[in-house]
Formats: C-alpha cells, sequence, structure tokens
C-alpha cells in the first residue's frame, strides 16, 4: 500500500499504464518479448518506453464512469426542469384572499419558493398587498421525502436507459476492437509503406482514429452530441497548450519519422553531422546517436540532424586523399612531378581507375609547391594510413632523384651602421663544407600495414546486439 500521495501516483503509473511494447524488448522481470505486446508496465521504465499512445486503465475507466454519471444527472435535471411554482412534496403553501389582501401561509423547504409565492400573488390583478407568513419547513421527513423520490426517479430512468447503454459500449467497444486488429496487421502497413516505423505508426493512428470513432458514435446514440462537443472542444484546447509545451519533443519526433523513411545514414556508417564526426549506432524517436572516433558517445536531436549538413564517408568505398609537397625553386617542377606519380602508382593500395594526379599548387619565395592526389577503396585501406604511407614514399622518392625539399627562407635586411665592429680579438672560425651524402633509397612502402582498422566498427555492432529495441534504422528503407 501506498503511504503518500505521491507514493499512491507513481504506483498507478506504474502498474496501472496499458500500452505497446515492441519486440526484442527486456522487461523487468528478464523476460524478453519476441512481438511488439500490448499490455500493463511493471516499472516506470516500461511505461515511459511505451511511448504516446499508452493510457492509464485507471484514469480512462474513472473518466468514463464519472461521464456516464454526468450525463444520467444532467438528463435528469433537464427532464424535470420547471419555470412554475415547485411540487407538492416541497411545498404546502395556503392563500387566503380578503379585501384585496393576499395572506400566504403554510410552510416550504426552502426560502426562495416563499418568494417566489409572493411575486406570483402581487401579478394578480386586484391584490393591494400580500402578507408572507410561509415558514420553512425543516423536518427530517420533509427533507428526506423529495429526495428519495428522486433517488427512485432516477433509477428508473436508468433502468430504461439500460438497454442504451449497453448498445452504446458495445459499439465503442467493437469499433475499437476492429482497430485494434486493424492496427495488429503489420502485412498490410509494409506493404503500404516498407519502413517498420512508419508502418508501427499508421498502425497506431489507425487504432486512435476507431478509437474515437467509436466514442462519437456512442456518445451519439445517448444523444449526448452537446456533451461531445464541449469534450472536443476542451480537447483542442488541451492539445494547443499541450503542443506548445512540447513543440521540440513533437518537432525531433516528426524529423525522426522524416530521417527513418529517407535514410540519409546507415547503421555503423562514418558520418559527419554539424561538424561532429563518428559512426552511426542508432536512430530513435527523439536523437541520433553516434559513437565518436575516441570512444565516447555523442547525442545529437534529431531536429538538428534533419537541418544539419551530412557527410558521409561511407555510403562511396572510394575516397581520394591528397597532400603537398615543396621542392627546390632551382629543380624542375615537372620532373619532379613525373617522379612523384611514378611512385604514387608503384603503391598498390592505390587505384588505378581513377589515376593518380599532381600538378603545381603554386609558386612562393622558397619553394614550388607540388599538388599530389591518389584514390583509395576504403573497405580495403585506411585512409590516414594510405595518406601516411603516400606522403612518405613520394618524399622518399623525391630525395632519391636528387630534388630538394627545402625549408622556409626568410630574408632578413640590415641597415648599415647597425652592427658593431668586429673586435680585432675575435676570430670567425671557419665552415668546413659537408660533403654530399648519396641520396636515400627509397624504402618499399607496400611492406606498410595500410589496412583498415575495424576496432570502432565492432563496438557499435556489439553495442547495438545488446540494445535491440528502439532503432528507427532499417536495411530496407530506401536511402538518399
Amino acid at each position: 500500500m501506498a503511504g503518500s500521495a505521491s507514493e499512491y501516483i507513481q504506483h498507478h503509473l506504474q502498474n496501472l499504464t496499458y500500452g505497446k511494447l515492441p519486440a526484442g524488448y527486456e522487461r523487468a522481470d528478464g523476460t524478453v518479448l519476441q512481438d511488439a505486446t500490448w499490455t500493463l508496465a511493471h516499472t516506470g521504465r516500461e511505461a515511459s518506453d511505451m511511448g504516446f499512445m499508452a493510457f492509464h486503465v485507471d484514469t480512462l475507466g474513472w473518466s468514463l464512469f464519472m461521464g456516464m454519471l454526468f450525463l444520467g444527472i444532467f438528463r435528469f435535471a433537464a427532464a424535470r426542469a420547471t419555470t412554475g411554482v415547485p411540487g407538492g412534496l416541497q411545498n404546502a403553501v395556503e392563500i387566503t384572499v380578503e379585501a384585496g389582501v393576499v395572506t400566504l401561509t403554510g410552510q416550504t423547504v426552502t426560502a426562495d419558493a416563499a418568494n417566489r409565492a409572493e411575486t406570483l400573488a402581487l401579478r394578480v390583478e386586484g391584490v393591494v398587498t400580500v402578507e408572507n407568513r410561509i415558514g420553512r419547513d425543516v423536518s427530517v421527513a420533509t427533507r428526506v421525502a423529495p429526495a428519495v423520490g428522486e433517488l427512485e426517479t432516477t433509477v428508473q430512468d436508468l433502468v430504461r436507459v439500460l438497454p442504451l447503454l449497453a448498445l452504446a459500449v458495445l459499439v465503442f467497444m467493437a469499433l475499437s476492437l476492429l482497430g485494434w486488429l486493424l492496427s495488429r496487421w503489420d502485412g498490410l502497413w509494409r506493404v503500404l509503406t516498407p519502413n517498420r516505423f512508419v508502418a508501427e505508426l499508421v498502425g497506431s493512428t489507425v487504432f486512435g482514429l476507431f478509437v474515437v470513432f467509436g466514442l462519437v458514435s456512442a456518445l451519439n446514440l445517448l444523444d449526448a452530441t452537446a456533451f461531445l462537443g464541449a469534450l472536443l472542444g476542451a480537447a483542442g484546447v488541451i492539445g494547443l497548450a499541450v503542443g506548445f509545451a512540447v513543440k521540440d519533443t513533437i518537432e525531433n519526433y516528426i524529423a525522426s519519422i522524416m530521417l527513418s523513411v529517407r535514410q540519409p545514414f546507415r547503421p555503423n556508417d562514418h558520418v559527419v553531422i554539424d561538424g561532429q564526426e563518428g559512426r552511426v549506432i542508432r536512430l530513435t524517436s527523439r536523437a541520433t546517436v553516434l559513437m565518436m572516433l575516441e570512444g565516447n558517445h555523442l547525442r545529437l536531436p534529431n531536429a538538428l540532424v534533419f537541418k544539419a549538413v551530412i557527410l558521409n564517408y561511407t555510403r562511396n568505398p572510394e575516397r581520394r586523399f591528397d597532400f603537398v609537397l615543396g621542392v627546390d625553386p632551382e629543380d624542375d617542377p615537372l620532373s619532379a612531378i613525373e617522379t612523384g606519380l611514378g611512385a604514387l602508382k608503384s603503391l598498390t593500395f592505390v587505384m588505378t581507375e581513377p589515376d593518380p594526379s599532381a600538378g603545381i599548387r603554386e609558386v612562393g619565395d622558397s619553394t614550388i609547391n607540388l599538388f599530389f592526389a591518389g584514390w583509395i577503396d576504403q573497405t580495403q585501406s585506411d585512409f590516414m594510413k594510405s595518406r601516411s604511407v603516400a606522403i612518405a614514399t613520394v618524399k622518399a622518392a623525391l630525395d632519391a632523384a636528387g630534388f630538394t625539399l627545402p625549408d622556409p627562407t626568410y630574408r632578413l635586411r640590415i641597415d648599415s651602421g647597425a652592427l658593431p665592429a668586429a673586435s680585432p680579438s675575435v676570430k670567425t672560425p671557419a665552415r668546413t663544407a659537408k660533403p654530399p651524402s648519396a641520396p636515400a633509397k627509397p624504402e618499399l612502402a607496400d611492406a606498410t600495414d595500410v589496412a583498415p582498422d575495424t576496432s570502432l566498427a565492432e563496438r557499435v555492432e556489439e553495442e547495438r546486439r545488446e540494445v535491440k529495441s528502439g532503432d528507427l534504422l532499417s536495411e530496407d528503407a530506401p536511402s538518399e
């Protein structure tokens, strides 16, 4: 038993919430659902994971009961409304008229009834004045008798309306059951839309529409259309207020639908989203989860992902790398380009289609910057490793061919008289010329391991196996 109001509310929210759990969901007792199942939540986490279409059984039941009770009371009061004098069970008034003077004696249940009697007497022609001697009857029998009579009348009315009420409930349950059966027809919705998430959403929407249609039909049978109008009006106002309050959540949810329909990325794709680089773990109804290159998790709101510029490295396995090397201005740049291209083409991981390319990027004060580019297959070679090996191989080939890769040269201008005269006792040592060394032979670059690093991709796959539910990505969905 709950010890406080908050514990009571928490108990009912957790244990009396009815909704749909997806296939593969692990429940609090350790069981794993084989199929998507409508059931009662056992924990707060299960109630939260049921999503938008879940509802509280006790709240819905009390709402229906109070609604029917209100309809019964309203109908009873409307059927007995009158603008005349109250009935005999309420009032026992005696009227005496003498020489235009009206004397009112007796007893009434309420003071309002006595005042109405006096007002009616004054309206009679020839009445000069009215003496109101009506007293109030406060006896128990007088008070209880009208209530008992009204209760008997109410019971009789309820008995008469019971078949109609049963028919209304039957219509509501039949239409709701039909909607539930249609929502469970996964084959139909998968034919209409290949995306599993959208198919489930369409099924849930159909179920909700049938429930609303059943409620409207039931209230129409009970001739409670006025109540239905008030209910729909209140629901509209509440829905508008809730919509403004959860605008960001709704925006993320709609963005998740669009992303799941036209999937710009697949599980384990290497992407850059809004400047954030990593591998895609999953797409939920609220966020896109990435594993960064350093192994950390990053959750991006779907509204941001939908609007962001997305760079997908995995979609096309062919990727180009490029780099710049500088040679001495005295060297022949065309010969240097030919030498560098030959070294680049000798690498087995560099693709021949498209061919490697090279050219002069710019001519500086101290260097001629040469541009080299090549293509690799990312499924067979790692991008960073391949680029590093290519740079080292081309540099070694240029060195071996006698091309100089100079450091930047800085020109200093010294004004006359800025330096003090040298002391005659200080002698500058003579610079000994360093004998030219033989050009280094380029090492065999093919011996370097350029195989792609799959550790991060394996971690993503392992995490996807551990969490099987809540992913909106599908291999069957069309991609952009």
